[in-house]
């Protein structure tokens, strides 16, 4: 369950789901306390289909120590976050174990998490022993004039005194890398064939310690086998498919654990289950910095993929990696039927509002108008578009309001729609639905302009709260319909309330958005025409370059003139003026 941000604030599991999630919404099938309060933040519900109760408790246990959801019970001493860190940026790479929270930042490359502290330093002996890259700190590496022991031992390279080159040593981070990844197998290959060799000449001590060697690397990086057959890094992917919709479900497994689920649709897809499945894997994959050991497909593709991304490709036949594909195909199933269950609810809304607000049209496409100023001043407008549903973000549109008076909401409103719709009249682009926030003199104004622009193809209704009357702490809409004296009230519950509500709200949200920001820009100008001989052009050209008022009053005197038009004279007030009103913050010393 995820908030508006897309946190994760709670993981749970359910063996009917439809009456698990009906417990949390419809009241009084969860007395948890928490409850009420996890219900109010939720925004989307997001699932993972797995086969059987036990797969369900190791997957929720692992979501809990990777998300740290704040409604779930959780140990708050867990040590599952350690790692193995390679610096890759730094002239010299070192390999460390770290412990981190939440997910790790910056270009460093992290490998893990260990389920222990112990698995990750024996994994760190191992690679010191087989790559010989420097353990000491950066200050100790800067300080030395000859090399440490650990070049004696053979456990060090020495870059400190240059008894490598930067190349070479590049190699050995490379053969690193390689080997945390899975990818390079030649390393046990010559274990195996350095024992053998040995064997033959009968030194058997020496053939001892490589076999310890080998059997250490095997113990060493082996992937916990708890939750699955795969053992190691990979992803699986599965596919499901209606006539031309497609669904992607791709499962990540890491250290053999379910680490998360990603979903991918595509829309009027010509292309046959190989060639989505071909084009997906190179597409998404060249763009990832972290490749999987594995991936798991549901059928066999062209070896050209394989070769082109590095990675081993496999189609399970049989066990349990095939069941591990069956069950993204699964998910990708439910996915699929989820989104379309989404757009028959949608579609359904749309048919009632049609004939609950008696419409001409289906309102395939609404668009909503509101008007935002602040202590009167700089007016705007702003229009959001929803088509099917859904916003449509590309037809988003704000107004500067230039003509109306900023105390004449209604002329503010007549000048907004007057521009959109004597435009989108050229264009042949009208909407189905137009909303405006506000009553019946919002709507009428609406009306007149549609009449004035000789528009009769567009239904208009007219959205605005009833201030006077309340149901259980909820202000309750007041729906204006054309020509109709009294506005209809809808169920507090209803779907078409629901939507007009949310449309009405993100259009308030963009005019809101609008006005503050037309009102701070306002605010800066009025600043800098306090500096002599800045006029409105000048103005205009140090907002655009520079973002800020702090970032033109901060700027050096090259960056200035850099602009056009502004000469030294100008830098000189600039500065001049900086130096007053960092002045004027501090007060008189003393």
């Amino acid at each position: 369950m995820k908030g508006a941000k897309g946190e994760v604030l709670y993981v749970g599991k359910a063996i009917n789901l439809r009456q698990r999630v009906k417990q949390y919404f419809a009241g009084g099938g969860d007395g948890r306390a928490m409850v009420p309060f996890l219900v109010q933040q939720i925004v989307t519900i997001d699932t993972i289909v797995v086969r059987s109760e036990k797969e369900a408790l190791l997957v929720e246990n692992t979501f809990i120590k990777q998300h740290k959801p704040k409604y779930n019970a959780m140990l708050k001493d867990d040590k599952t976050y350690i790692a193995l860190k390679v610096n890759i940026k730094h002239l010299w790479p070192m390999v460390q174990v770290v412990r981190f929270k939440g997910r790790p930042k910056g270009d460093d490359l992290y490998f893990g998490p260990y389920v222990s502290a112990y698995a990750a330093r024996q994994t760190l002996d191992l690679l010191q022993k087989l790559f010989p890259l420097r353990q000491c700190s950066d200050q100790e590496l800067a300080r030395r004039d000859r090399p440490c022991i650990l070049y004696d031992m053979k456990r060090c390279v020495a870059p400190c005194v240059e008894k490598c080159t930067k190349e070479e040593y590049a190699g050995l981070v490379k053969s690193t890398v390689r080997f945390l990844r899975g990818q390079d197998e030649t390393i046990m290959k010559k274990i195996e064939e350095a024992r053998d060799q040995a064997a033959e000449k009968l030194e058997f001590e020496e053939a001892a310690a490589y076999q310890r060697l080998f059997f250490q690397i095997e113990t060493t990086l082996e992937r916990q086998r708890v939750e699955n057959a795969i053992g190691h890094d990979a992803d699986v992917i599965g596919l499901y498919r209606q006539g031309d919709e497609v669904t992607l479900s791709r499962l990540i497994f890491r250290e053999g654990k379910l680490m998360g689920a990603f979903e991918h649709s595509f829309s009027k897809i010509a292309d046959d289950d190989q060639a989505v499945v071909e084009n997906f894997l190179v597409q998404f994959y060249t763009e990832e910095k972290e490749l999987p050991r594995e991936i798991f497909i549901p059928f066999p593709l062209s070896s050209a993929v394989q070769e082109v991304l590095g990675v081993k490709i496999t189609v399970p036949q049989k066990g349990e990696k095939k069941a591990l594909v069956e069950m993204a195909i699964l998910n990708a199933k439910t996915i699929f039927n989820r989104a379309k269950d989404a757009s028959v609810i949608v579609e359904r809304t749309l048919l009632e509002m049609e004939e609950k607000l008696r419409l001409t049209h289906f309102p395939e496409r609404i668009e909503c108008f509101d008007n935002s100023n602040f202590g009167g001043g700089d007016p705007v407008s702003a229009l959001v578009a929803f088509t099917n549903g859904v916003r449509d973000k590309a037809r988003t549109r704000k107004y500067k309001i230039k003509k109306a008076d900023f105390s004449d909401d209604y002329g503010a409103m007549r000048e907004a729609l007057r521009r959109r719709y004597s435009r989108t009249k050229e264009e042949d682009d009208l909407p189905d639905l137009l909303i405006v926030d506000g009553g019946k003199g919002h709507l009428n104004v609406a009306l007149a302009i549609l009449e004035e622009l000789d528009i009769a193809t567009i239904d208009v209704i007219g959205v605005a709260k009833d201030e006077a009357r309340h149901d259980k702490g909820v202000t309750q809409e007041l729906i204006f319909l054309p020509h109709i004296k009294d506005p209809i009230l809808l169920l507090k519950h209803s779907p078409v309330l629901f939507l007009l509500q949310k449309i009405r709200d993100e259009a308030h949200q963009v005019a809101i958005s609008f006005q503050r920001k037309r009102r701070s820009q306002a605010l800066i100008k009025s600043a800098l025409s306090a500096i002599p001989g800045i006029g409105p052009l000048k103005q205009k050209a140090l907002l655009r370059h520079f973002g800020s008022l702090k970032k033109v009053l901060e700027a050096s005197p090259e960056a200035l003139r850099e602009l056009k038009g502004i000469g030294p004279t100008h830098v000189k007030s600039i500065q001049s003026f900086g130096n007053q009103n960092e002045k004027a913050k501090k007060g008189p010393e003393g």
